[in-house]
């Protein structure tokens, strides 16, 4: 597990050339040495964000649109769902993209964090994957299936199997963070595990099935369009991944350039283009 927390600083060839006025000015935060504009914010912004896809989305950005709009963008790489949110708080970044809603709201409801989130990029469908069966019929009676251990996504995974038709969670209201042993019918008697995301896609021949995420199916080289046993819908989905930055910098005009830049006709254009397996798909 010592991976999870390696955190990988990308640049293109032209940031490592110029890296030292990229250590000069890469945010206002407190203890990074920023050096501000005329507007009181950087211009070059700090982000975070999960290897795929969205590092990749930022970085088509970086090299194909930050420059006219004026922007110089850093990418950090995270391999896990905790560590971004407390680097921001603590002013190591300016904003990151990896995150849902509802992921967002109990990390605020549990950290206390005053964050700001912009509207909806993209969406990675939600799989279900397993080594052992062919079907959502096929999965054993009694199997153990492998949930995402963070509250918003082992309810959103529960979700995933009562669409599949593995289990029912009776009238729960929809947005609720379900866990468990809130399973109100059962038929197969399945077991649940839950585990940190990105651990599931290695560990899948250990269970009968796994609940993955979209970004960790696609750094497992899954392809959700053919090697899920059921997809989670995309259409009105409503885990569209978001740009997410303090509530202090809501008035940081690099950060609004950002948000509009993430929700361009390239972007959009870029998304279809990329992911054609339907692992990815634009949310605006």
């Amino acid at each position: 597990m010592t991976n999870l927390n390696r955190r990988t600083l990308l640049t293109s060839a032209a940031g490592l050339a110029g890296i030292g006025l990229l250590s000069a000015c890469v945010s206002n935060s407190p203890g990074t040495g920023g050096e501000k504009g005329e507007s009181g914010a950087n211009s070059v912004l700090k982000v975070g964000a999960s290897p795929v896809p969205h590092a990749e989305i930022l970085q088509y950005v970086k090299d194909e649109l930050a420059k006219d709009a004026g922007l110089d963008i850093e990418i950090v790489e995270y391999t896990d769902y905790i560590l971004p949110n407390k680097d921001l708080e603590a002013g190591d970044t300016d904003a990151n993209f990896y995150q849902t809603p509802n992921f967002l709201k109990n990390e605020i409801e549990e950290n206390g964090y005053k964050f700001t989130a912009g509207k909806g990029v993209h969406i990675e469908p939600l799989g279900l994957y397993s080594e052992k069966a062919k079907s959502v019929e096929e999965i054993a009676e009694g199997g153990e299936i492998a949930l995402n251990s963070d509250p918003a996504n082992t309810a959103r995974g529960l979700r995933l199997l009562e669409s599949a038709g593995l289990i029912s969670l009776g009238d729960a209201p929809e947005d609720a963070l379900v866990k468990p042993e809130d399973v109100k019918e059962n038929p197969k008697n399945l077991k649940f595990t839950e585990l940190e995301g990105g651990q599931i896609p290695r560990s899948l021949g250990d269970f009968a099935a796994g609940v993955i995420n979209g970004n960790f199916a696609l750094e497992a080289g899954l392809k959700p369009n053919k090697d899920s046993l059921f997809l989670e819908p995309g259409e009105d989905s409503p885990y569209a991944n978001l740009l997410v930055w303090r509530s202090e910098d809501d008035g940081n005009e690099h950060l609004k350039k950002l948000e509009e830049l993430l929700h361009s006709a390239e972007v959009k254009a870029f998304i279809e283009k990329t992911y054609t397996d339907g692992s990815v798909i634009p949310a605006f």
